[in-house]
C-alpha cells in the first residue's frame, strides 16, 4: 500500500506526516498554573502546607483518572471517531488489536478479503517480529500496520517519558522494517496512558486513536453478545475495536472475531455505511 504522506526530516529519520499542531490539551496548562499557585501559596503560608500539599494530591489524581479513560482527549488530542469530513460522512473504520496471531490472523485475512473490506491492525512488535510474515501479509492485502507498543506491557500507564519513546518507537522501527511502511497511528496498551505520552507522540509523529465502540471481544464468548454492542447505535464515522491477538473463543471454540466480523460487515453494507482506514480517514492532507 503506498505511503500517503511526504517524506521530510523527523525522528530517526521518519518522515513527516505534517498532523495537525494543535495547542497542548488546557487541562496541562492549567495544571502548570495550579502548580504555580501552590507553590506561590506555601511560599507566602507555609503552615498551611498540608492544604498545599492536598491540592497537588488532588490535581495528580484527576490526571490519573483521565489516564484510565481511554476515550478522553483531556490529555491530548485522540481519534474516537474519524474526522468530521464529507468523504467521511457515511464511512466506519473497523481496528483489530493485538496480533499477529498466526491462529486468528490468516483467517481474519481472508474474511476481510471475501467481503472486500479494508481494516487497521494495531499491531504488537513482538509479535510482529514473531510472525514477520503476518505482518508482511497485512500490508500486502491493502490493510493498514499500526503501532500498538513493542511489548504491550500492563504498566505502560505509569511509564516515564524516555521508556515510552523507547517502547513506541522500538515498535515504529520493527513495523516499518517487517513492511516498508511506518506507522501513522498509535493506540495504547488497554487504551490506557498518561500525561507523558503526547508529547512522545508528537516527537515520534504518531496520532493516537481509541475507539467509538468495543465488543469486549477479549473475554465474552457470546458473539451476539459482542455484536449487538458494536452495532447498537453504529453511525457514521465510528472506529470500532475487535482483536485478533487474546481473542475469547465461542463455545464452538471459534475466536470470536472470526464469528462477529460477517454479521457486523452485513449490518454495516445494510446500513449504506463503507469500511475505511484511519489512514484513508485522513483530512489534513
Amino acid at each position: 500500500m503506498k505511503e500517503l504522506s511526504t517524506p521530510s526530516s523527523g525522528v530517526h529519520g521518519a518522515p513527516s506526516r505534517r498532523w495537525p499542531q494543535t495547542g497542548y490539551p488546557a487541562m496541562l496548562t492549567a495544571t502548570a498554573a495550579w502548580h504555580v499557585i501552590v507553590l506561590a501559596g506555601w511560599l507566602i503560608a507555609p503552615a498551611a502546607w498540608p492544604w498545599w500539599l492536598a491540592a497537588i494530591f488532588v490535581n495528580h489524581a484527576i490526571f490519573t483518572v483521565a489516564g484510565l479513560l481511554p476515550r478522553t482527549s483531556l490529555l491530548g488530542p485522540n481519534w474516537t471517531r474519524l474526522p468530521a469530513h464529507a468523504r467521511n460522512a457515511d464511512a466506519i473504520a473497523l481496528t483489530i488489536d493485538d496480533g499477529p496471531d498466526p491462529a486468528v490472523t490468516p483467517h481474519v485475512l481472508d474474511l476481510l478479503d471475501a467481503f472486500g473490506v479494508r481494516a487497521t491492525f494495531f499491531c504488537i512488535g513482538a509479535k510482529a517480529l514473531r510472525y514477520p510474515e503476518l505482518a508482511r501479509e497485512i500490508v500486502a492485502r491493502g490493510h493498514a500496520l499500526e503501532n500498538h507498543s513493542q511489548v504491550h506491557v500492563h504498566t505502560f500507564s505509569v511509564t516515564l517519558p524516555g521508556a515510552l519513546t523507547r517502547e513506541i518507537d522500538a515498535a515504529q522501527r520493527t513495523l516499518e522494517a517487517l513492511s516498508g511502511e511506518r506507522p501513522m497511528f498509535f493506540r495504547a496498551p488497554a487504551g490506557l496512558r498518561n500525561i507523558f505520552l503526547e508529547p512522545v507522540l508528537r516527537k515520534l509523529d504518531l496520532r493516537l486513536a481509541a475507539w467509538t465502540r468495543r465488543g469486549y471481544d477479549t473475554r465474552e464468548r457470546d458473539p451476539r453478545v459482542v455484536t449487538r454492542r458494536l452495532l447498537d447505535g453504529l453511525a457514521p464515522r465510528d472506529i470500532l475495536l475487535l482483536h485478533d491477538g487474546n481473542a475469547a473463543l465461542t463455545a464452538e471454540g471459534t475466536p470470536l472475531i472470526l464469528a462477529v466480523l460477517p454479521r457486523v460487515i452485513d449490518a454495516a453494507r445494510q446500513r449504506h455505511l463503507r469500511f475505511v482506514t484511519l489512514r484513508e480517514a485522513r483530512v489534513n492532507d
